[in-house]
């Protein structure tokens, strides 16, 4: 699975609205704390209102807010709002992918896939996520 910069940034403006306790948040407030460009945010965090995920205010005291609770909201949601599907093979959905001969088996695996990473970021919301403890970075994830 390859995650776009589009879609962590999304999920991590996605994730610091639900940290607000239901304030709204700025877009510049946003791209401040989470060190994201403001022009690249705003067109996310219109993908993002157009999906059903966020409300926004206008005005000198507007922002942005979750249209749904954090536990009600999946990493699945935000993803499929600014990238579509969840995995590609050469750039179509995987359920597109077809092969002929030796090579038809591929599509089962890249289904299967597909699958498995729905699987993840369908039962993970944010209010896990900002549930999670924090753990320290680790120099070399892999055991010996």
């Amino acid at each position: 699975m390859y995650v776009s910069a589009r879609s962590d940034y999304a999920l991590r403006a996605m994730l610091a609205v639900a940290a607000g306790g239901g304030e709204l948040v700025k877009a510049a407030t946003l791209a401040n704390n989470q060190a994201i460009p403001l022009s690249f945010l705003q067109g996310i965090l219109v993908d993002l209102r157009r999906a059903g995920l966020l409300l926004s205010h206008r005005g000198t005291e507007g922002g942005y807010a979750l249209a749904r609770p954090a536990d009600e909201i999946t990493v699945g949601d935000v993803l499929r709002a600014v990238g579509g599907s969840l995995t590609t093979v050469r750039g179509l959905p995987a359920e597109r992918a077809g092969y002929q001969g030796v090579a038809s088996g591929l599509r089962d695996v890249w289904l299967a896939v597909h699958g498995a990473i729905a699987l993840v970021v369908d039962r993970t919301t944010l209010a896990d996520l900002l549930c999670v403890p924090r753990r320290p970075p680790v120099d070399d994830p892999l055991p010996s």
